[in-house]
């Protein structure tokens, strides 16, 4: 087999269509634009969203809501889903990512009071409801409130 001997399949490969080379071959005088207008000119592009002079709907429809700039977009950890680290265990960003509990450890977490825990922990998070730093304090476990990246 030599590289310069190599040919594509049959029928795989069709010349292309050759516009306005005749009216007897079904692309001569218009091309296959159709007549007149924009779109039958060389250039004749509508702009995305350009509905030829009226109102764009993007323009027409009422504009809702706001979002900050800084928005407070914590991960949340309930202290139930803390029952799997051992007892005495450091818990913090990268542990709770490890245990697949947040999505990243780069973004603020946020510990919230949902079920119980028995065992004692020490917890760096963000930020920490009232309620669950009184289940952890209970439980003989610290929390460490770091500040936010």
């Amino acid at each position: 087999m030599k590289l310069n001997a190599l040919t594509p399949d049959a029928g795989s490969r069709s010349d292309r269509k050759r516009k306005g080379a005749g009216l007897g071959t079904g692309n001569g005088k218009t091309g296959g634009r159709g007549h007149k207008g924009q779109k039958s000119r060389s250039g004749g592009k509508v702009a995305r969203g350009f509905e030829g002079g009226q109102m764009p709907l993007i323009r027409r429809l009422p504009k809702r809501g706001f979002t900050p700039l800084k928005d407070n977009d914590y991960q949340v950890v309930n202290i139930a889903a803390l029952e799997k680290f051992d007892d005495g265990t450091t818990v913090d960003a990268a542990a709770l990512f490890e245990a697949g509990l947040v999505r990243n450890a780069v973004d603020p977490i946020k510990l919230l009071g949902n079920g119980d825990v028995a065992k004692k922990l020490t917890i760096a998070v963000t930020a920490a409801s009232a309620s669950a730093v009184a289940k952890i304090e209970a439980a003989g476990g610290v929390v460490k409130l770091t500040a936010k990246a």
